[in-house]
């Protein structure tokens, strides 16, 4: 048994599935899936991230999704597809999105990112989540594109709020309680 994070990478592409873990085994325990109902056999508690495709054999990435947040898990889930992101996005319970093709600089910052974002409370991590969607959103989207669409706009007065929210819970922090925050996120950047 060991004490290093685990992967799923559901990738119906075996070639790139198998790149990915290439690229992450050193430092990580990785589990393939290539298809959907092999991605929900293999989920279970020690998983600590998933990378999943949005276009899979059988069924798409976005109902694995689904059907990984309906267990309650905390697991972090990136999207990384070829799909450019639309505004269905919004809705979706995903950490991070990434649109291929990745690098392997790109995978692996993006592992150790959702890795260190366990350590955040629930409200920083639903932070997080909100702007990843709105990131892609405004890396795939022109600004009249972004202006006239109401769950854009609604994403970007949740984020505001949660801004308010946060800046409100860390102003409650003491010195010494932010420093220890810190230490935490560079410790664990470190591994």
């Amino acid at each position: 048994m060991t004490d290093r994070p685990t992967v799923l990478v559901v990738e119906d592409d075996r070639d790139l599935a198998d790149l990915y873990a290439a690229w992450l085994e050193g430092d990580h325990d990785v589990r393939t899936a290539n298809s959907a109902a092999e991605a929900l056999d293999q989920f279970d508690g020690d998983i600590d991230v998933v990378l999943l495709d949005r276009r899979l054999p059988e069924s798409s990435g976005d109902d694995v999704l689904a059907e990984l947040r309906e267990t309650g898990s905390d697991v972090q889930i990136a999207m990384v597809s070829a799909v450019d992101p639309d505004f269905d996005i919004i809705e979706m319970g995903f950490d991070a999105y990434l649109v291929k093709p990745v690098s392997r600089d790109e995978l692996t910052d993006l592992v150790s990112r959702l890795l260190a974002r366990r350590l955040y409370t629930v409200e920083v991590r639903e932070y997080f989540s909100l702007a990843a969607k709105r990131a892609a959103l405004e890396t795939q989207k022109d600004a009249d594109q972004l202006a006239d669409n109401e769950e854009y706009q609604r994403l970007v007065a949740d984020i505001e709020a949660l801004e308010g929210d946060l800046d409100e819970e860390l102003s409650n922090l003491d010195d010494d309680d932010v420093a220890a925050v810190f230490r935490s996120l560079r410790a664990h950047g470190d591994e």
